[in-house]
């Protein structure tokens, strides 16, 4: 019988793509992109614990554990986790603080925005520090997340499936979004993050790690934030992003790669 692969397998960019450790940066960048959609940030500040510093690392941990599950999960758990994150945000709504108007935090729109802001930064990311990957490569990526988007409730029809889709999409919605109070208010705290007394060093590295993911935004999302946007900052983030890579390429795989993205790896070299 053929080994169950989940939604990806050998082959598949993402696999290619998604256990490099300078992933880790486009995971935090995803979450300054996202927070720039309103809604999608007053539903998620209106019914998680985001806001609680108490709280926020163990969210942190469980939207890993979802993302790990999604790119290297069985059939069966990605169903699971998927199950249960659509019966959750089923039941979520938020309140627009302009109009006073209820939504549902699983908006067909409010789903497609966080979507592609992991999209945009894991592929970003990915290609700025070096990762090989061809223009193909690229738009092979964003079409098979497409499969990852109806994880969460989206119908993989209405999600963009290349690069080029990708950047009209964001074209299209520059004019509808913004950074709220609450987004503005979550990039505060990375610069001073909330951690477990046994990470305490990481809040010594808040201030510069805060920089350098900021620094890795497109011009026009620093902007929003109130934010230099200058070319000089992308050059600079590239560069820091390049060595990043470069220096994990020195360390062996077994201590690279989580025990996922190794055997995917594995998988795909067998292959």
């Amino acid at each position: 019988m053929d080994e169950d692969y989940g939604l990806f397998g050998p082959g598949s960019v993402t696999w290619h793509v998604m256990g490099e450790p300078v992933l880790i940066v486009g995971g935090i960048r995803a979450l300054l992109l996202q927070a720039l959609h309103p809604r999608t940030m007053w539903g998620t500040a209106q019914n998680s614990e985001l806001m609680d510093p108490s709280a926020a690392w163990a969210r942190l941990a469980r939207t890993v554990e979802f993302v790990r599950v999604r790119t290297y999960g069985t059939t069966a758990e990605v169903d699971r986790i998927g199950r249960r994150v659509r019966n959750l945000h089923s039941r979520l709504t938020g309140v627009d603080p302009r109009t006073g108007a209820t939504f549902r935090v699983d908006e067909p729109e409010n789903l497609l925005w966080v979507h592609l802001g992991e999209v945009d930064s894991y592929l970003d990311i990915a290609r700025r520090a070096g990762v090989p990957l061809t223009t193909a490569d690229a738009d092979r990526f964003v079409d098979e997340q497409r499969r990852a988007a109806a994880v969460v409730g989206l119908d993989p029809a209405d999600v963009p499936a290349s690069v080029a889709e990708m950047r009209d999409y964001y074209a299209m919605m520059r004019g509808h979004i913004f950074a709220c109070d609450e987004a503005r208010a979550g990039l505060r705290r990375m610069f001073n993050p909330a951690v477990p007394r046994r990470m305490l060093p990481l809040k010594l590295a808040g201030p510069p790690l805060g920089t350098f993911i900021v620094s890795t935004l497109p011009r026009w999302a620093r902007r929003m934030y109130g934010l230099p946007g200058l070319p000089t900052s992308d050059l600079a983030a590239t560069l820091a992003l390049k060595g990043l890579y470069r220096t994990s390429r020195v360390v062996p795989e077994r201590y690279r790669y989580s025990p996922d993205a190794r055997r995917a790896r594995e998988l795909t070299r067998a292959r």
